[in-house]
């Protein structure tokens, strides 16, 4: 059968695959990984209007960011009684707090009495009750009236009756959500297959030590798209493909909400007209290492015999990394270990649950402008066995114009990554509304994890999801 006569989304990029490579490390792997799951969802054009119309913005936010389960904030930033997070989507705020029962509630940040709001947008704290600055009217911790300045004046205001609306709330993996939609399916429904494949990555054993906060010039789709393929590898960040296997990566689709890459590192890129051997593979690793522990300037290891690249640096970062830690990371595999596992929850959080890539995600939109972005990068990390809880890192903010290269303490050779992929978006941006042609051309097997965002997103707006 000839490449013309293969079925659709059936073309592979020629050589070893994600599974042959995993499978030859010859560990024990979890079956998940090593298993496909991709379906072809067609190959139309996706219409560069979703990404600029304000109408279709606005159908977004009726119909989708307001009928969604969404991440707010991480369970360790509400841990102590009065703790409290502010979550800011579409025009919308609200307060996501521990309660003195312990429960973790979520209210909408706005006073019953002339809708000032009762925290500002995007802080964070601990607080007694919620008090508002304007005029001083005071709710618990529960959302219940505790007290109105001169009460006299309010004889038709009755307490039971004016208590702060609520929003939906569930906590999965350490992660707390909120949904504006008191009707909507459970949080498990969305998440799909991620609990089953996270059995062994345990999110809530972590801790956050490094938050950046960045803006970003393009509609929010197109930010986190730009975050779901390995495609882009070879002219974005051509510096690394010695050491990743970019167009072999392996894509998977799990129904409408959930989606995969397996990004391998260690596998240098079939785009190599010289393929590396294993000892340069190992150097370059460590030349272009980018986590603490990882790093061993001048280090004196080499592939042995039967060995590969991949199986020692994995092994080195393990010992490194447990170390620095406290932890024992021997049961991990090479591929949990180093690859770039990423996994995208609709609609705007990626989590990485391998040891080398310990980010999260989240892409919405700034305000109501189609044209901006909010980017919150986490790194989570994990608490050590001793049971000490390091303190969590709190947002550094970059604005549009500021590289990652200004960040305390973050790797340069990192933060080079970050700024070539998020270099390209106001250029995106800009050339959706500057195309003679209506819309964007997706590969078929690449870029399906694209495609099923705008298929999930389709759902939301004909009210097939609600």
């Amino acid at each position: 059968m000839s490449k013309l006569d293969t079925p659709s989304g059936a073309h592979r990029c020629p050589g070893p695959s994600t599974r042959d490579i995993i499978l030859s490390d010859k560990d024990e792997v979890p079956e998940h990984l090593v298993e496909e799951s991709y379906s072809y969802l067609g190959d139309a054009d996706i219409p560069f209007e979703r990404y600029t119309s304000n109408d279709f913005f606005q159908q977004e936010i009726d119909n989708m960011w307001l009928k969604t389960w969404q991440w707010a904030c991480r369970e360790e930033e509400v841990s102590q009684t009065g703790d409290y997070v502010v979550y800011d989507i579409v025009g919308k705020s609200v307060i996501v707090l521990r309660t003195e029962s312990g429960d973790i509630k979520a209210f909408a940040n706005a006073c019953l009495h002339r809708g000032t709001q009762l925290k500002p947008s995007e802080s964070c704290g601990r607080s007694k009750n919620l008090r508002c600055p304007f005029h001083g009217f005071t709710w618990s911790l529960d959302g219940n009236l505790e007290d109105v300045p001169c009460r006299w004046d309010f004889p038709h205001v009755e307490t039971k009756q004016f208590s702060l609306p609520q929003l939906r709330v569930e906590c999965w993996n350490g992660f707390v959500f909120i949904n504006f939609n008191p009707d909507a399916a459970p949080l498990s429904d969305q998440l799909g297959v991620l609990p089953e494949h996270f059995k062994n990555w345990d999110l809530s054993g972590k801790f956050t030590s490094m938050y950046i906060r960045k803006k970003l010039p393009a509609n929010w789709k197109a930010c986190l798209e730009a975050f779901l393929e390995s495609y882009h590898v070879l002219e974005t960040h051509p510096q690394g493909i010695t050491t990743v296997g970019d167009a072999n990566t392996q894509y998977d689709i799990y129904g409408d909400f959930v989606s995969r890459f397996v990004h391998l590192v260690g596998y240098p890129s079939p785009h190599l007209e010289s393929q590396p051997d294993q000892q340069m593979i190992l150097d370059a690793l460590f030349a272009e290492a980018v986590v603490e522990g990882a790093q061993s300037e001048g280090h004196d290891l080499k592939v042995g015999p039967g060995e590969s690249a991949r199986k020692v640096f994995a092994d080195h970062l393990k010992k490194n990394l447990g170390e620095a830690y406290d932890r024992d990371f021997s049961r991990l595999s090479v591929s949990e270990t180093i690859d770039a596992i990423e996994y995208c929850l609709f609609p705007n959080t990626c989590f990485f649950p391998s040891l080398l890539f310990p980010m999260v995600y989240r892409f919405r939109p700034d305000g109501c402008d189609p044209d901006k972005t909010i980017f919150d990068l986490l790194y989570l990390q994990p608490l050590p066995d001793s049971g000490k809880v390091p303190d969590s890192a709190e947002p550094f903010e970059l604005d549009e114009q500021q590289s990652f290269h200004e960040i305390p303490g973050f790797d340069p050779g990192l933060a080079t990554i970050y700024d070539q992929d998020t270099g390209n978006l106001l250029s995106q941006q800009r050339g959706f509304k500057a195309s003679l042609k209506p819309g964007e051309t997706l590969g078929n097997y690449q870029e399906i994890r694209i495609r099923q965002l705008h298929q999930t997103l389709d759902k939301y707006l004909t009210g097939e999801v609600s």
